[in-house]
C-alpha cells in the first residue's frame, strides 16, 4: 500500500554537501497523514534517528546534526528531504526514510541511499 524510494546518496567530501529525497507512493493513503522521518546506520552501529518532521511541519533532530541538517517535506510532491551541510566523514552511513501514518503503530522503510563521506 505504501512504498518509499530515497534518493540523493552518493560519495562527498568532507565539508562537502548532499541533499537526500524520499517519495512515498500510495494509492489509498495521503502523504499528508504521515509524519517522516530520516534513519542512518552506519557500519557497526545501531540504527539512529537523524530527524523528523511531523504533519504540520515540526522538526526534531539528533544533537549530532542540529545546524548542519535541515530536514523539510512537500506535500504536494509527497516527498521528504534532508539537506546535508558541512558534512563530516562520522556522517557516512546507509540513510533510510521513514514514514508512519496517524493512527498506526507500524511504520514503512524505504530500502536506504548509502552516503559516504570521504576524501
Amino acid at each position: 500500500q505504501v512504498q518509499l524510494v530515497e534518493s540523493g546518496g552518493g560519495l562527498v567530501e568532507p565539508g562537502g554537501s548532499l541533499r537526500l529525497s524520499c517519495v512515498l507512493s500510495s494509492t489509498v493513503f495521503s502523504f499528508g497523514l504521515f509524519a517522516m522521518g530520516w534513519y542512518r546506520q552506519a557500519p557497526g552501529k545501531q540504527r539512529e534517528l537523524v530527524a523528523t518532521i511531523t504533519t504540520t511541519k515540526v522538526t526534531n533532530y539528533v544533537d549530532s546534526v542540529k545546524s548542519r541538517f535541515t530536514i523539510s517535506r512537500d506535500n504536494a510532491k509527497k516527498s521528504v528531504y534532508l539537506q546535508m551541510n558541512s558534512l563530516k566523514r562520522e556522517d557516512t552511513a546507509v540513510y533510510y526514510c521513514n514514514a508512519l501514518r496517524i493512527g498506526t503503530s507500524t511504520p514503512y522503510w524505504g530500502q536506504g541511499t548509502q552516503v559516504t563521506v570521504s576524501s
